[in-house]
């Protein structure tokens, strides 16, 4: 069996295409947030009470089980 076993994901590493790619991404992100500063910082904000949320919810089943 060959090591990697789905031939549709990428292989690990950064080529120059993958390089060129996350370099637009970041500045597609810098020009969002210089641009629309309030929606960007409304977004992470609750991109945050998202993850914060998860992790009392992790928090709270664990302490549950622990009881």
């Amino acid at each position: 069996m060959a090591k990697n076993s789905l031939p549709m994901m990428p292989k690990a590493g950064g080529g120059a295409l993958s390089k060129v790619l996350w370099a637009l991404v970041g500045v597609a992100l810098l020009v969002l947030v210089v641009k629309y500063p309030n929606d960007a910082a409304t977004f992470m904000r609750g991109a945050f009470d998202l993850v914060g949320g998860a992790v009392e919810g992790l928090v709270e089943f664990f302490r549950s089980i622990a009881r």
